[in-house]
């Protein structure tokens, strides 16, 4: 499957399970980095009443003015009945009833009598200058942000209903991985279990502890599959075995589980040998290779979409960036080339950029999109996948 297409079927395959998924409502203080599951409405307008937009004195009529009173944020103000009387008011002060304008303190003279010369007709904020009550501010879909809590707040908002956030598991595969040691005498140390957890976390999903390394069975592949499964996973990430090797017993165990594929090997390099199956419960496994950098492109290029449709979000959008060097193509297949930004502001390719290196990728921005039957030349535009 093209790399295209692949992103957006495996979207599309996430959003038709997370329409039928409830929502949850959750405290403001619990519902950064999730997502709106419907839209924020205003519940009243705002400002829901007028307030002053400077310190000094709320007028009535022409002056000079007599002092009756102050009026200090989140109080009350009864209104100015008489011309020719005025109170002090304080930034973000309730504007009284019957105000014909608003003298700023710095233009103000205090004596018995306040004199001065207004500078406009008025200096508050009208009721509904920002939205009117009922409004839609946000979509449904919208990432949850500290300014969406701040707007949300500002509406009268205790807590917000999201859709919650995946629950993802991650199994690593492999007789020849270690995890604690130096690397020496056939065997190497697993280096996407201690990492794919945390691109999870940067995603919004809920990461659980990485499991393994399984053993190169069919039997215990299974078994770690179903385990996870049981734990309430909604994604399981698994890393190696995606091949038809000697030892890759992935398919078969997606097979024992009647798993169906969403995508079975992608037209991109590095990676291809990527993969998203669904099981027959709705839940997803999302097959990495087991070359860390080519996991990382599996995850950039399927898992990513995968959440964002699981979570209600679009497709994510690729930002167009300046290529600082020249990208090789990679024939028939979408080349993502690990680039850095550098101090002119474009993005250019990496060393130690191999598919079982982690050099390269340790220090980049994102992924360079090199199409099909094409390269990138030095100034051209592309495509920028971000990591997390």
């Amino acid at each position: 499957m093209s790399w295209q297409d692949a992103r957006a079927a495996v979207h599309a395959a996430g959003a038709k399970v997370a329409a039928g998924r409830p929502s949850v409502a959750v405290p403001l203080a619990e519902a950064d980095g999730l997502t709106l599951a419907g839209p924020l409405v205003a519940r009243t307008p705002l400002p829901a009443f007028p307030t002053s937009s400077i310190d000094g004195y709320a007028v009535r009529g022409a002056g000079p003015w007599k002092v009756t009173g102050r009026i200090l944020a989140g109080r009350p103000a009864a209104p100015l009945t008489d011309d020719g009387t005025c109170v002090e008011i304080a930034t973000g002060a309730m504007v009284p009833e019957g105000t014909t304008t608003i003298l700023r303190v710095e233009d103000a003279t205090v004596s018995a009598l306040v004199e001065g010369t207004p500078r406009a007709p008025r200096e508050w904020r009208d009721v509904g200058e920002e939205c009117a009550a009922g409004e839609e501010l946000l979509p449904a879909g919208t990432t949850v942000t500290p300014g969406v809590l701040g707007l949300a707040a500002s509406c009268g908002y205790d807590e917000l209903a999201v859709v919650p956030a995946p629950r993802v598991a991650t199994i690593v595969f492999g007789d020849e991985l270690l995890t604690a040691g130096d690397p020496g005498d056939g065997r190497v140390r697993d280096a996407l279990g201690p990492q794919v957890p945390g691109w999870l976390r940067r995603l919004g999903a809920v990461p659980a502890p990485p499991v393994g390394p399984v053993p190169d069975t069919l039997e215990a592949h299974v078994d770690a599959l179903r385990s996870a499964v049981e734990t309430g996973a909604d994604v399981i990430c698994t890393t190696g075995g995606t091949m038809r090797g000697p030892v890759d017993h992935l398919h078969p165990a997606l097979a024992a589980l009647d798993a169906e594929y969403v995508v079975n090997q992608v037209a991109v390099r590095p990676g291809f040998p990527m993969l998203v199956a669904a099981l027959p419960d709705g839940r997803f496994v999302a097959g990495l290779p087991g070359n860390p950098q080519s996991a990382i492109v599996a995850l950039v290029s399927l898992v990513v979409p995968l959440l964002a449709g699981l979570t209600g979000r679009p497709l994510p959008v690729l930002s167009p960036v300046t290529l600082g060097a020249g990208v090789p193509g990679r024939g028939d297949y979408t080349h993502l080339a690990l680039v850095a930004q550098d101090p002119a502001g474009t993005y250019s390719p990496l060393p130690h950029a191999g598919s079982s290196m982690l050099r390269g990728l340790s220090r980049a921005a994102g992924f360079a999109v090199i199409p099909p039957r094409s390269e990138g030349t030095s100034g051209a535009t592309a495509a920028l996948v971000p990591l997390p």
